[in-house]
């Protein structure tokens, strides 16, 4: 009887340890909400690169982890919805997927850490106050590029370009950026842009055949409208014989001659270190907003042919990547 007493006492007591220890898990168990504008390659790889910094450092989706995606498919009202919901789930962290989406999460909670990421001006784009630390729920990394050295690819595929097409949503908040700023950087190289504007995925086709006889050249920037119909627009271009550069890499693989940007894997993978040093106890307002760190140039042979362009040795081996599609 004795005997019988202590098996059911330690068989207790034992349960009472797995239950603890269950708890504790549940209880240590974090959770990151990821939201982007809309899915492709780009924003895509964004998320990619967060999702496997988490991981590569313990944080594992099931276990530790509770990890919830949503896009928002290239609608703002959506955005807002879906901001609404993950404030209401009351995640760890918030991770937004470009401007729109960052912009939503913004607006709609001054408490639950947001971590921002392929924006171009957080300070433009009413993220933050400034490029230092905000003393608020909101830090991220943004993909920023140096416009002269898009300038000086733009004069590598054409050396007598003078005229640049910009096809760019005017509701995107980055593709205005980068156009006023476009403007006067190739203002002082005797250059002009005329853009081209297309409210819709549907318009890409009609902007960029308005430019057709008017550029020497197309660039294009990560706008999200322009990124998700990207065919659509090189199908103009090759038609036409006006050379396509992109500040998305993964736009040659698509249909641009030349792409030199960021690793949009990596920057995702730099936001998702953010995510973890907030994981880990530490404020958002107290990490400056930073710019990512990795850039790459990718070469389209296949497409540089079909825009009756001729690459030159320099520019082919200063290829991070060369696609032949």
């Amino acid at each position: 009887m004795r005997k019988s007493i202590i098996k059911i006492a330690m068989l207790l007591g034992l349960s009472v340890i797995a239950f603890s220890s269950s708890a504790d898990q549940k209880a240590e168990q974090k959770f990151v909400a990821i939201t982007a504008i809309v899915e492709h390659p780009a924003l895509d790889n964004v998320r990619k690169g967060v999702e496997d910094e988490l991981k590569d450092n313990g944080y594992i989706a099931g276990e530790n982890l509770k990890l919830q995606f949503k896009s928002a498919q290239g609608s703002s009202a959506n955005a807002a919805q879906i901001a609404k919901q993950f404030v209401a789930s009351k995640p760890d962290v918030i991770v937004g997927i470009a401007t729109p989406s960052s912009q939503a999460l913004v607006a709609t909670t001054k408490t639950i850490p947001i971590v921002f990421t392929a924006v171009t001006d957080p300070v433009v784009a009413k993220l933050t106050p400034s490029w230092e630390a905000s003393k608020t729920n909101v830090t991220g990394v943004s993909d920023l590029l140096p416009l002269e050295t898009q300038i000086d690819m733009m004069l590598k595929l054409k050396s007598n370009a003078k005229n640049i097409g910009y096809v760019y949503s005017p509701s995107e908040v980055n593709s205005t950026i980068v156009l006023k700023e476009l403007q006067t950087a190739l203002e002082k190289r005797g250059m002009k842009i005329i853009a081209a504007p297309a409210q819709r995925t549907s318009d890409i086709s009609t902007a960029a055949r308005s430019l057709n006889g008017k550029v020497d050249l197309i660039y294009t920037t990560t706008d999200n409208n322009v990124v998700s119909a990207y065919e659509a627009l090189a199908k103009v271009a090759n038609e036409s014989k006006i050379p396509l550069l992109a500040s998305d890499p993964d736009s040659a693989e698509r249909g641009a001659i030349a792409a030199l940007g960021m690793s949009y894997y990596d920057l995702g993978r730099q936001a998702g270190k953010i995510v973890i040093r907030i994981l880990n106890g530490e404020k958002p307002g107290d990490i400056p907003p930073q710019v990512g760190n990795i850039t790459q140039l990718t070469i389209s042979t296949k497409a540089a042919e079909r825009q009756g362009v001729t690459l030159s040795d320099d520019v082919l081996k200063s290829a991070a990547k060369i696609v032949d599609k």
